[in-house]
């Protein structure tokens, strides 16, 4: 989607769509078949309540200036495309008609790793609990800066541990970015401020409703924060809601509180989607959000201290669809020194020693 608050979201999800676009440009490989990421582009649509209502128009105004093609719908305007919405209390809309969907994050994932086999990289799959840096050579042992020079390894079913040198580390642990740079070895007080990212765990139930909206169903954010989209054509649903922040559950298993769709999700899209009164749950799964408890938005550039470490993290449910942006932005970063394709310097780590907040008003 392209209907977020914030100038840098907005441009990389303009980004993302046009490699998203032309997929297999940028990530086909020859002799395999063609990507196919299955997009559904159905749009989202965010329902604004009086209260809500300017904010959503000023956002629009922003996306429209971007070269988003997003409109306003008022409640009349609302009921007319949409006559299975009840419009009570919603004081505007705003719908995108280009380059807003979903696919299949799979798919997508699988394709970048492809591409990179293919161009020689190799993969490891195992897990850092350990740096070696450059601190460890300087007497007294007070640097202000340092360069990370081994990281170690330790493989799946084993005890032991392999060291790999680097000259660059890129931290795109999502959920865990934050708890990496906790790891033995990475001398604390130069990891200050610390990565404020956490897995904050979020649920998505999927329901049947014969009766429910048809193909033209966009994926539709309620005044109450309640979201869903189609999944398929055969009326079957899929959403959730994500819960405030004195609520939320314990993120140290992914086990699924199905009460939390009867009391809190259901009602409030039974009242948006009077149909939904009759649905029947099918099943449900939980996944992790990589959370930046500082102000909800990505932390991507260089760190202050550690002179070869770059960090993509903290997306807070947003990074699938700016990772193609995201990834660009850091390679040319490592190679360039600098960001190239877009300006995204204000996604940096300055502003969490700043104390200055990047607050983006577009979340789900």
């Amino acid at each position: 989607r392209q209907q977020f608050s914030l100038l840098e979201n907005i441009q990389m999800s303009r980004f993302s769509a046009s490699f998203l676009r032309d997929i297999n440009e940028h990530l086909g490989v020859p002799s395999e078949p063609p990507i196919d990421i299955q997009f559904q582009p159905s749009g989202y649509l965010f329902l604004a309540s009086p209260e809500s209502a300017a904010e959503l128009e000023a956002n629009v105004q922003l996306q429209r200036a971007e070269g988003a093609q997003v409109v306003l719908l008022s409640p009349t305007q609302l009921k007319e495309k949409f006559p299975w919405i009840n419009t009570e209390d919603v004081a505007v809309a705003s719908y995108g008609l280009e380059d807003e969907g979903w696919f299949d994050p799979w798919i997508l994932l699988n394709a970048f790793r492809r591409k990179a086999t293919s161009l020689g990289v190799q993969n490891c799959c195992g897990e850092v609990r350990a740096f070696v840096t450059s601190a460890n050579d300087v007497i007294p042992s007070e640097p202000e800066s340092a360069r990370i020079k081994y990281v170690h390894i330790y493989m799946r079913d084993s005890l032991e541990y392999q060291p790999v040198a680097c000259s660059i580390v890129v931290n795109a642990a999502g959920a865990w970015a934050g708890k990496l740079l906790e790891a033995e070895g990475l001398p604390g007080e130069l990891c200050q401020p610390p990565l404020p990212i956490q897995p904050r765990k979020r649920y998505v139930f999927s329901w049947h409703c014969p009766d429910g909206p048809g193909l033209s169903c966009p994926l539709l954010v309620d005044t109450s924060g309640a979201y869903f989209r189609r999944d398929g054509i055969a009326g079957n649903y899929l959403g959730g809601m994500s819960p405030p922040e004195d609520e939320e559950p314990d993120p140290s298993d992914l086990s699924v509180d199905h009460g939390y769709f009867q009391e809190h999700v259901w009602p409030r899209l039974a009242r948006r989607v009077p149909c939904f009164e009759s649905l029947r749950v099918r099943g449900a799964w939980a996944g992790y959000y990589d959370y930046n408890t500082f102000d909800q938005n990505g932390v991507l550039g260089a760190h202050p201290r550690l002179e070869n470490l770059f960090v993509a993290g903290g997306f807070s449910g947003h990074g699938l669809q700016h990772a193609p942006a995201a990834g660009r932005a850091l390679a040319e970063l490592v190679v360039h020194g600098r960001f190239e394709s877009l300006d995204l310097h204000r996604l940096g780590w300055a502003r969490l020693g700043q104390g200055e907040p990047l607050r983006e008003g577009g979340l789900v």
